[in-house]
This record gives C-alpha cells, sequence and structure tokens, in this order.
C-alpha cells in the first residue's frame, strides 16, 4: 500500500474516489476492488480483520483493503443480530444479487425463444398481453430499463424532498400510461420493478452499479442465444471474477480458491464465540481472535447450589 501510494503523482486528490482509482490492482473491470465507507464502526471491523485504512483529508469516506467479492454482501447490521437471523438476510441478498443481474435476461430468453420452459397457462397469458406491443421483447426490455435508470439518476440530482416523490411517482405514471399506450406489456413492467427492487438490497453501492452493468450485456446475450447466452455470460463473468485480485489477494477468497477454515463468515455467519480466527489470507500474525470456552453454557448445578447456599 505505501509503494502505490508514493507512486501517486497528480496535482490535487479531491476525494478517496482518486485514490482508489490509482491503487487498485485492475482497472477494466465493473467489480469494485476496494472498499469505501464513512461508517467507523465498519472502518473498524476491517481493520481488526487485518485490512488497511487509507484516510484522505477532506472526506468522509475511507478507503479499505484488500476486499474481497463476498465482503460487499456483508452489512453490518449482520453483526448486531443473532447469527442465524444474519446468515438469512446475507443469502436473501444474494439471491437478490442474481436476480438484479439475469432478472431481465430470463424474460427475453424465455418469451423469445424457450416458449416450453413457461407454463402453459402463464405462456397463453404472456401472448395475450404482449399482442398489442409492437417491440420484440429486447427493445421492450431496454426501453423500461433505461427508463427506470433515467428517473433514478434524476431522482438522486433533485433535493430529497422532490426527488424520492418524482421518482416514485414518475415510475408509476409512466409505467400505466407505457401499459395503456401499449408500448410494454403488464409483465415486463412487473419483471423491470422486480429487478430494480432487487438492485436495491446490495448493501454497497459500487456492486450495485456493477450489477446494473452486466445486467445490459445478459440482455444483448439472451436476445441472440437466449439461455444458452445467459450461462455464456456467467461463465465469462464468473472467470472474470476469479481472475480478478486485490492487492494480491484473490478476488473471490475464500471461494476461488476454496479455504474451509475461512468459510465462518462468507456465505453464512458463525456465532461470534464460534469465529475464533481471523481471516488466515489477510492476517499473517495475529490469527487468534476469541479465547478458548468463548461458546455460553447454562450453569452447572454445582454453581445452582452454591449460590442458594450462599443465600
Amino acid at each position: 500500500v505505501k509503494e502505490r501510494l508514493q507512486r501517486i503523482n497528480i496535482d490535487s486528490i479531491l476525494a478517496s474516489g482518486y485514490i482508489e482509482q490509482l491503487i487498485e490492482d485492475q482497472t477494466w473491470t465493473t467489480f469494485p476492488t476496494t472498499y469505501h465507507s464513512e461508517r467507523p464502526d465498519v472502518v473498524t471491523s476491517h481493520l481488526l480483520e487485518g485490512r488497511i485504512a487509507i484516510v484522505v483529508d477532506g472526506t468522509p469516506f475511507v478507503v479499505t483493503v484488500p476486499a474481497i467479492f463476498i465482503q460487499f454482501f456483508q452489512a453490518p447490521d449482520d453483526y448486531y443480530s443473532r447469527f442465524d437471523i444474519s446468515t438469512g438476510i446475507r443469502l436473501l441478498r444474494i439471491l437478490a444479487f442474481l436476480i438484479a443481474v439475469i432478472g431481465p435476461s430470463v424474460y427475453i430468453a424465455a418469451t423469445t425463444f424457450h416458449q416450453e420452459m413457461i407454463p402453459t397457462t402463464m405462456a397463453i397469458a404472456i401472448a395475450a398481453q404482449r399482442e398489442s406491443v409492437p417491440f420484440p421483447a429486447f427493445v421492450e426490455a431496454l426501453i423500461m430499463e433505461v427508463t427506470f435508470e433515467i428517473l433514478r439518476e434524476a431522482g438522486l440530482r433533485l433535493p430529497r424532498a422532490v426527488g424520492q416523490a418524482v421518482s416514485i411517482v414518475g415510475a408509476l405514471v409512466i409505467g400505466q400510461a407505457a401499459v395503456q399506450a401499449g408500448f410494454v406489456s403488464p409483465v415486463m413492467v412487473i419483471v423491470v420493478s422486480i429487478t430494480a427492487i432487487a438492485n436495491f438490497s446490495t448493501p454497497v453501492f459500487a456492486m450495485a452499479i456493477a450489477a446494473r452493468l452486466i445486467r445490459f450485456v445478459l440482455m444483448g446475450l439472451a436476445t441472440v442465444l437466449g439461455f444458452y447466452g445467459i450461462m455464456l455470460g456467467l461463465m465469462f463473468m464468473t472467470i472474470h471474477l476469479c481472475s480478478l485480485r486485490s492487492f494480491g489477494i484473490p478476488y473471490m477468497m475464500p471461494l476461488a480458491p476454496f479455504n474451509l477454515h475461512n468459510q465462518q463468515d462468507a456465505f453464512v455467519r458463525f456465532p461470534v464465540w464460534a469465529m475464533k480466527n481471523r481471516p488466515m489470507f489477510i492476517s499473517k500474525g495475529n490469527i487468534k481472535r476469541t479465547g478458548e470456552n468463548q461458546k455460553p453454557q447454562p450453569p452447572k448445578q454445582s454453581e445452582n447450589q452454591s449460590k442458594n447456599g450462599e443465600e
């Protein structure tokens, strides 16, 4: 980290985003390879795991490195509640990320090439709704996705009180008007809405942006090759993820290469007393996190008897 910071030669650093772009391992990727947060508890937890924090004067965001893929689906609230609840919510976030990536492309592939995979009753209902739509499924999905992205960007740029109302009311009015005008089908509005809601469930904005960009690529592949195109795109995305590095650490650790000892805080979160070691692929010195016999247990019979005797 010190070597990469010393190599920076630029006239000004106005925000931590400048630092991120100048020190990352891989530039040509949509996935973030550095993590930034403005929450002190998040940065502190990363330091306790062995990561390095870069504080930039004049900006509230702190850059922490190295960053791995599964880290962007971990929210601070996961560690403030029970492990079973946190595990269920984390798995739900990963499922929502998959829906955000492949939602419209699956609809395009199913309605264009693989109608036999749709139940007959549903296929008839979709065909009846798309009877008056003059565009193919790809153009229909592209119109709705681009419109929603414009509304989302406009909602961010407007004042907060007005922006939320414009984005919500604009989406409802435009969606209803587009269906009544015959430009899009009601099913497409539902698919785009579910995809957009699923995209908001990703805790880190940088990973949500990556899902939005990949979604358009998979839509194009689904238009040309159907489900085969979707699988081809997902295969290339997986290969690309496995090839990434963040300050020398494989981006898909501890999944690829697989490390059984570091699965305690990946897809599932173990209880705090069970996470005895820090991530071994990051921490090289002080590995131990908790002491021995930290699992809570009910009091023994002898302890109860001694307490009763004292009373």
